[in-house]
């Protein structure tokens, strides 16, 4: 099936071609590699008609991911809920707001199931026995559980800090976790290494190029769960900045193959303040990305200081006209809140990221009030409930009375009719 549409791996910088393996770095100018295709042959191959009669996951869009054959991971993952959210929308200030919603994705509720779903379905078309990663915490959930679904053998590098909700959900897999001392990027530094010595399929290293394309699947179903057309504003968070390239890439593709007209779009990138390298380089006006040695933010999935697409990520939100924003700890805790209390959706801390960012942008008008925009929710919140959990109030506590229950109802009653 996939051979004919997807052709070569290119490099991003010199356009020079590799042939579809486990590499992820040209070796003239050490620009990033990604996956190509026919689009020729692609748009006279598929139809909104033919996706739509396909299973609803991210797989009915195939054609445009990089594997040669049927997918073999991930076959249940992928085409979640775009939620209308008018309570939110009213609150934020804007027109039409909608939510994607990734934290239904299968297996393990986060957007990275879709990214190793396509990573662990080429890496066994390319023999791979052994997978692994390093991760900020999503991606390692992922990885351990769409391994054990395909009998590989696992290995997941964290940092040591992480998050104890999504230790235990590496763990519960079988998988080897091993956390180290010290932040994202010194984590990434060691994969590369390990990667080299020992050969093995690393999903966001010599995989990469496989890897990422999965995160198009979110924009392909954005622009189908919206009639077949593109949002105005499409609000993204950024990490290594890959998602958002990635979803402007899928829009891109959507135009070229012909599943939607020709329309203007807009992207926007959100950080967290603690670590905000992409923000901070869209701010000043430049497109060099200057590392955060020690991230310091609640948004632990967010907090790499070397993202690898950074670069791309400004130039991604600069050609589309969009802008970036970043946000404080306590902003953050605040969009968690704001999301749960107006749609009773529970995001992670880089949903309450994303939900902060797009008040402030649209606040100052570059979303504009009048238009419409989607928010990417890439996690659960209960895969960081740690963060969330001293901002709440705790239960309160009576006697199994009707007459301490009265107390307690007649108390609400007069406190909210005080605030009226």
């Amino acid at each position: 099936m996939g051979k004919e549409f997807f052709s070569y791996l290119k490099c991003r910088e010199c356009g020079r071609q590799y042939p579809k393996k486990a590499v992820h770095v040209c070796e003239f100018d050490f620009g990033p590699l990604e996956a190509d295709y026919n689009y020729e042959h692609i748009k006279h191959s598929i139809s909104r008609s033919v996706i739509e009669s396909r299973k609803q996951n991210m797989w009915r869009y195939r054609e445009l991911l990089p594997i040669d054959g049927e997918p073999t991971v991930g076959l249940e993952t992928g085409f979640t809920p775009l939620v209308k959210a008018d309570r939110l929308a009213k609150a934020l200030g804007i027109r039409e707001l909608y939510v994607k919603n990734d934290a239904f994705n299968h297996p393990t509720l986060s957007f990275k199931d879709r990214v190793v779903s396509v990573a662990l379905s080429r890496a066994k078309e390319l023999g791979f026995k052994i997978v692994a990663c390093a991760s900020t915490g999503n991606l390692a959930n992922s990885v351990a559980a769409h391994a054990a679904g395909a009998g590989l053998k696992s290995y997941v590098l964290i940092p040591a800090d992480l998050e104890q909700s999504k230790v235990l959900n590496s763990l519960v897999y079988g998988t080897e976790v091993i956390g180290i001392h010290g932040a994202y990027d010194q984590v990434n530094r060691l994969c590369s290494e390990i990667a080299g010595k020992y050969g093995w399929g690393f999903v966001n290293v010599n995989l990469r190029p496989y890897y990422a394309e999965g995160s198009k699947t979110m924009g392909f179903e954005i622009a189908e769960q919206l009639g077949w057309k593109l949002p105005r504003h499409t609000v993204v968070p950024m990490a290594s900045g890959s998602l958002l390239t990635k979803i402007a890439k899928s829009y891109q593709e959507a135009i070229k193959v012909g599943l939607i007209e020709e329309q203007p779009f807009t992207v926007h990138g959100a950080q967290a303040t603690g670590c905000n390298p992409i923000s901070a380089a869209f701010k000043a006006g430049t497109d060099l990305i200057r590392p955060v040695p020690k991230p310091k933010t609640i948004a632990k999935s967010l907090a790499i200081g070397t993202p690898a697409d950074g670069y791309y990520a400004v130039h991604a939100v600069k050609s589309s006209g969009g802008s970036c924003e970043d946000v404080t700890d306590e902003e953050i805790i605040e969009g968690i809140r704001l999301l749960a209390e107006t749609e009773g959706i529970f995001a992670e801390t880089a949903g309450g990221v994303t939900v902060a960012c797009a008040k402030k942008l649209i606040a100052s008008g570059k979303i504009p009030a009048g238009e419409s925009a989607v928010l990417c929710i890439t996690g659960h919140g209960l895969k960081t409930a740690e963060a969330v959990a001293p901002h709440l109030p705790l239960p309160r506590l009576i006697n199994p009375s009707l007459r301490e229950f009265d107390a307690l109802v007649a108390n609400d009653t007069a406190v909210h009719a005080a605030a009226v």
